[in-house]
């Protein structure tokens, strides 16, 4: 298969259709993307659509966003367990468990939830967002899914000896620190990687979808050229922390924590706003024992296709286990209800082909 290209006016060509809504077994809405699918070292093993196409990762860039303090010694410093590890990589539900975590990150470092510069949000979690306003209540920063990456980067800031002022700024020490490892991970240039504002506040990264699936490939690489054995230590610890705490993660109902849950440590996965979604594939006999990322992105930035693509892709990859298939059967094409609660319509993938590079 050939790639598309751009037109002479600069446009790129329809990217293809990932998956269609149904209502009353007619196509009403269809939803169009792009996947990658790459190996630790660059290599790409499969794409749909075009692999290069540019997009803000989002929240999938959150686990290393964590790794500057992991690296700095912060898991022994600041007493880290799998829950708060877990949190600084999640978008949450703000549950009160997710509250809790990120207080007590929080305080290890001498800070509060004003020292937070995410803002506040409703938790996305509705149980919880009823919760607090039958009490009367308002939410505060700690709520805002982002809030355990946020606090995360303010106990960097005490471990490296830098003021956490300003610590959202892309010039900010702590914020050049994430951008290496983003570029180390994605094999792109540091003065290459534009950078837009996020959601939070906090920098996002412009990368090619090819280069965000390589990045999550080295996650779970059995090494990493030039890496010490420490740097290998952190990145698993990651991991490990996340496959050990899914509910941290995201939360009750979310696709990630049953994700997390049902790949038993075989893969991760994080979803990022606007569509986008990464996933790292540990080495099995599965994938002919390598580390393998896979990167999508749903064109127009919905999320209600986005867990039954990833589930599709791994799916037709062969990387999808019988149990895990089972467990996760509801993400995998998702109803469509009406306001009284009545199914009237799914969510079906796409049969799109998954084409070498």
């Amino acid at each position: 298969m050939r790639r598309k290209k751009a037109g002479a006016d600069g446009t790129r060509s329809a990217p293809p259709v990932l998956a269609r809504v149904l209502r009353g077994g007619r196509v009403e809405s269809v939803h169009r993307g792009a996947v990658a699918v790459v190996d630790a070292a660059g290599r790409r093993v499969a794409r749909v659509g075009d692999d290069g196409h540019r997009v803000f990762i989002r929240s999938a860039g959150k686990p290393f966003q964590a790794l500057p303090l992991l690296e700095a010694g912060g898991e022994k410093r600041f007493r880290l367990g799998d829950d708060e590890i877990a949190l600084m990589c999640a978008s949450h539900g703000g549950e009160p468990s997710h509250v809790r975590v990120a207080a007590r990150l929080l305080a290890r470092g001498g800070f509060s939830a004003r020292d937070l510069g995410c803002g506040a949000q409703w938790p996305m979690h509705e149980g919880s967002a009823q919760a607090l306003a039958r009490r009367g209540l308002r939410p505060t920063p700690l709520h805002n899914n982002c809030s355990g990456k946020h606090a995360g980067l303010l106990l960097a800031c005490r471990i490296y000896g830098f003021s956490p002022r300003g610590y959202l700024e892309p010039g900010h020490p702590i914020q050049k620190e994430v951008l290496r490892r983003v570029s180390d991970f994605s094999g792109v240039p540091a003065a290459k990687i534009p950078i837009g504002v996020d959601g939070c506040g906090l920098p996002v990264f412009f990368l090619p979808l090819a280069a965000l699936a390589r990045a999550y490939a080295g996650l779970v690489a059995k090494e990493r050229p030039g890496e010490s054995r420490f740097a290998a230590a952190v990145r698993r610890r990651v991991v490990r922390a996340m496959t050990a705490s899914p509910a941290m993660v995201a939360g009750r109902g979310r696709f990630t924590t049953d994700f997390l849950r049902a790949g038993g440590g075989r893969w991760i996965g994080k979803e990022g706003a606007e569509g986008v979604y990464a996933v790292a594939i540990a080495p099995s006999e599965a994938n002919r024992g390598r580390a393998a990322g896979v990167a999508l992105k749903i064109e127009d930035g919905s999320t209600r296709a986005r867990d039954a693509v990833t589930l599709a892709v791994l799916d037709r990859l062969g990387l999808l286990p019988r149990s895990a298939r089972r467990s996760l059967a509801a993400h995998r094409a998702p109803e469509v209800r009406n306001a009284r609660g009545e199914v009237v319509g799914s969510i079906e993938t796409e049969s799109f082909a998954i084409a070498a590079p």
